[in-house]
């Protein structure tokens, strides 16, 4: 199935999962094309983060289909479930790097692990991550040592250390203040025509949505509300989508 820029690369049909005494998503269908970017937004507690998991086998769905390059992923075992994470590269709500290694050390983490790299090939791949980032002059500098803006830029690096052809963005302007969040966004603009990655990008922040994504996709009470353009979302005529435009606006 072709869409956008490329063939069809993440593919979730009828997924479905819960935990004790919560419905979370109940029947989610979604493609994401190469080179394409999809926001996937809704209220706190809608289950975006979870998508994300479900994507990378974090947390198995209890029923539903996932495929990534026409594999199907849900019943993988762990060996083959981890030559899937190589192609994905994700970046964390939180940066989620190891407060004991420097920079430069937590990108090297995942070449270390999964390449047989040489150590002067892995410097200099880091140090071009790096700089692709703009962290290259801080690389000796621990996570405590810098802003919540850079740890971003250096989870951003280390999601890319091993070339995936797949980013996952968990809320990746949270907590940051307006500046900030506008130039990872247009890091994340720059990566995406660059390498012609297919993202999706988790966030209730609709104006950072617009910015990156080529699509949009609204979850409520588990299920996809409304997807498409932002004008596609606007011209719905589901209440909810209308609510949810007008409090984020």
């Amino acid at each position: 199935m072709e869409r956008g820029e490329g063939r069809t690369v993440i593919a979730m049909q009828d997924l479905r999962k819960s935990f004790p005494g919560q419905k979370v998503l109940d029947g989610i269908d979604l493609e994401v094309a190469q080179g394409e970017t999809l926001a996937v937004l809704g209220r706190s507690g809608s289950g975006k983060s979870v998508l994300l998991k479900l994507i990378i086998g974090l947390v198995k769905p209890d029923s539903g289909s996932i495929r990534v390059h026409d594999e199907e992923i849900t019943h993988l075992a762990p060996a083959q479930l981890n030559d899937v994470r190589k192609k994905v590269g994700f970046l964390f709500q939180e940066g989620a790097l190891y407060d004991s290694l420097s920079i430069e050390e937590n990108v090297a983490f995942p070449l270390r692990h999964h390449t047989k790299l040489s150590s002067v090939e892995r410097r200099d791949r880091v140090q071009r991550l790096l700089a692709q980032v703009g962290m290259d002059r801080d690389s000796r500098k621990l996570p405590a040592q810098i802003s919540g803006g850079m740890k971003k830029r250096v989870g951003l690096a280390r999601a890319l250390a091993l070339d995936p052809d797949i980013l996952l963005f968990d809320e990746p302007t949270a907590g940051l203040d307006p500046i900030t969040a506008s130039e990872i966004e247009e890091l994340i603009l720059e990566l995406q025509k660059e390498r012609k990655i297919a993202s999706i990008v988790v966030t209730h922040d609709l104006h950072g949505a617009r910015t990156i994504a080529d699509r949009l996709a609204l979850v409520h009470e588990g299920t996809i509300v409304a997807q498409g353009t932002f004008d596609d979302l606007r011209h719905s005529g589901k209440p909810f989508v209308h609510e949810f435009l007008r409090d984020e606006e």
